[in-house]
């Protein structure tokens, strides 16, 4: 009767540590997303300030406010 509660015991022991690896290898998944992300944002926004810039500079070249007198 002792060796089934150890053997249980030992069994519900292997599923906790399981799970919890489990669990631990998504939130680095998450976390490497996450991280991923925002990398990309940070790209893409960096891409519109450029383009932004770029077009006023148009702007102001077209209606003369961009010369250097």
């Amino acid at each position: 009767m002792a060796d089934n509660k150890q053997n249980i015991s030992y069994q519900a022991g292997q599923a906790t540590g399981q799970s919890k690896e489990k669990a631990s290898g998504m939130m680095d998944k998450a976390k490497d997303t996450a991280a991923s992300a925002q990398d990309s944002m940070q790209q893409a926004g960096q891409q519109m300030k450029e383009k932004a810039q770029g077009a006023a500079d148009v702007v102001k070249d077209k209606t003369g406010m961009n010369k250097n007198t």
